[in-house]
């Protein structure tokens, strides 16, 4: 027998941890001792060796030992990210990642404009494999591979959109648009205003955003809320594959700059999708949130992957007869605060979540529109659920730690345990009689003063009475916050009127 033949029988009857496709999974192990025995740079220089002349007979070989139950078990395995999960009825599915190439594609292939540009886009096909088979398509002329260098050919790109060519521009992460920064907050944001409506920049900055799986805190940002802050700029956040094909032709063909933030997570996980987002016409608006899931108990507003997070909490919310209506903004800029407001109006709580830092996140401004807008309609105080506050850590199990998990769901649930109070007991509750902001009402008075009698009589019988310093900086609070209920703070019997006129204690109540 020759090398060649001994090799490819050794090779069938071996398990390889290398150079094994990502799709089929092969078991038992121990029952081939070949594998144990060779190295793993022996096999790779055997593999190097007799490629081409092993490799099709050896999965031949392989495929027909799993057919015929020769102790080769070969089947198609899902990502361990992947959960399942009820969506909205979809005639096929489609993976995230494809929905982008596929939306990307078709917007090349009808608009001569378009072009692509980014490292690794090219040969490599993207670092997640986004503009797979691009280039064999579309040619070097329009998909760019770049140097590592993202304030080079992020100018390149706005400078591009100036001359009204349309670039689609690839951040491996967003964390590296850090490093072209002044490019997409001055020149491609600004140019429009700047030039009274003259200038277009018609451009695309994509990317994977957000939290993955240990990639560390500098490769772990959400910049939703930093772009979203800028006028000039607009802010997609797909969530499911019918988002991010809808959105991204959205992007393409829109006049002004869009950064579009994907989540490295989402891009190999699948989703139902219609016949109709299917169509190459097909298009989402910007602006516009959907409501993936109807409720009248509570409004969950969020985006990107925690959209997810929000549909698992509202099942579990529902095993407790709570109906939770979960809303995916799609749009962070500009927010439909209308689909928003409307959702408060009927379950009258909000509960917000989203990865991100907590301080003047995307969450914030979304709770801001509704205290401005509905806050009448509410009864009880907004959630928010986000990101710890600290740098994102690479240990797994502090990672977990901060980021939102199921383990926080119960907070979802705490607006559910408030009751609606009338605006009268409120301010009776907080010891306002509703004549002056500062002032507090009879009741409260008679309760401070005999609180005093005794706390005079535990003291001897012996009262003070010249305030302390402590006392008169809490008569200043409660004139700077009337809603904080009043606390004994000892006798101001003798403090008729404070410096603007208004009656803190009353001598009455001495």
């Amino acid at each position: 027998m020759s090398q060649q033949s001994r090799l490819m029988e050794d090779v069938s009857n071996a398990v390889f941890t290398v150079s094994t496709p990502p799709d089929v999974e092969l078991y038992s192990p121990s029952k081939y001792p070949f594998a144990q025995a060779l190295s793993r740079r022996r096999l790779l220089l055997l593999f190097s060796e007799y490629a081409g002349a092993v490799d099709q007979k050896m999965w031949g070989i392989l495929r027909q030992r799993g057919i015929d139950g020769g102790g080769l078990s070969l089947r198609r395995t899902r990502s361990a990210l992947v959960s399942a999960r009820s969506y909205a009825a979809g005639s096929k599915e489609m993976t995230v990642r494809d929905a982008l190439n596929s939306a990307i594609d078709e917007e090349m292939s009808a608009d001569p404009k378009v072009f692509v540009m980014g490292e690794e886009v090219g040969q490599y096909q993207g670092a997640y494999k986004i503009t797979k088979g691009l280039l064999e398509k579309y040619g070097p002329e329009r998909v760019y591979d770049t140097p590592i260098t993202e304030a080079g050919f992020t100018g390149i790109g706005v400078g591009a959109a100036y001359a009204g060519l349309k670039p689609v521009v690839e951040f491996m992460t967003f964390n590296f648009s850090m490093q072209a920064i002044d490019h997409i907050i001055n020149s491609a944001a600004k140019s429009n205003y700047m030039s009274a409506g003259q200038i277009n920049v018609p451009i695309v900055f994509r990317g994977p955003n957000g939290a993955a799986a240990g990639v560390g805190a500098q490769h772990s940002q959400c910049y939703a809320a930093w772009y979203a802050s800028v006028p000039g700029l607009k802010v997609l956040a797909p969530y499911s594959a019918e988002d991010a094909r809808g959105l991204l032709k959205a992007a393409i063909r829109d006049p002004d700059p869009v950064v579009f933030l994907e989540n490295e997570l989402l891009y190999g996980e699948s989703f139902p999708i219609s016949e109709e987002a299917l169509d190459s016409s097909f298009c989402l608006p910007i602006g516009k949130a959907k409501i993936e899931r109807e409720g009248k108990d509570v409004t969950i507003v969020t985006f990107s992957k925690m959209v997810g997070f929000a549909l698992k909490a509202a099942e579990k919310l529902a095993e407790e007869g709570i109906s939770a209506e979960v809303i995916n903004l799609r749009s962070i800029r500009p927010l439909d605060r209308e689909t928003i407001n409307a959702s408060v109006r009927k379950t009258s709580r909000l509960v917000t979540v989203e990865e991100g830092f907590p301080q003047h996140g995307v969450c914030a401004e979304i709770c801001a529109s509704v205290v401005e807008e509905s806050f009448s309609y509410l009864d009880a105080p907004v959630e928010r659920i986000a990101g710890a506050d600290v740098p994102m850590p690479y240990a797994a199990n502090l990672e977990r730690l901060a980021l939102p998990q199921m383990r926080n769901s119960p907070k979802m649930k705490k607006p559910l345990r408030e009751r609606k109070k009338k605006a009268s007991e409120v301010r009776k509750e907080r010891g306002l009689n509703g004549e002056t902001s500062g002032s507090v009402d009879r009741q409260t008075e008679k309760k401070l003063g005999e609180s005093r009698s005794r706390h005079g009589a535990r003291r001897g019988g012996k009262s003070r009475t010249a305030p302390s310093r402590r006392s008169r900086a809490a008569g200043v609070r409660s004139q700077l916050y009337p809603s904080r209920r009043p606390r004994y703070t000892g006798d101001k019997s003798h403090r008729k009127k404070s410096a603007t006129g208004t009656s803190f204690i009353s001598s009455s109540s001495s």
